[in-house]
């Protein structure tokens, strides 16, 4: 391979890699409200984390930073 090749196959994979990035990016944005709406409509993080491709520290931050409160547990005696 000589060094137009070599940049040829560079600047292909650079617009395949550019093309992908901005799908996982949107992706990546539709995963993060579905996780949102999934916790406001009550599911638990531990739950939420079992399913999303993120952990439960990471779910329980998002709750955080969009104002989605903890559960609280009924203190029913």
């Amino acid at each position: 391979m000589d060094i137009d090749e070599a940049l040829t196959a560079l600047a292909t994979s650079t617009e395949d890699y550019r093309k992908t990035l901005k799908i996982h990016e949107a992706s990546r944005a539709a995963t993060i409200q579905a996780v949102l709406d999934a916790l406001r409509a009550g599911a638990r993080p531990t739950d939420v984390a079992n399913t999303a491709p993120f952990s439960v520290a990471y779910v329980r931050r998002l709750a955080r930073e969009n104002g989605i409160e903890p559960a609280r547990k009924d203190r029913s005696d």
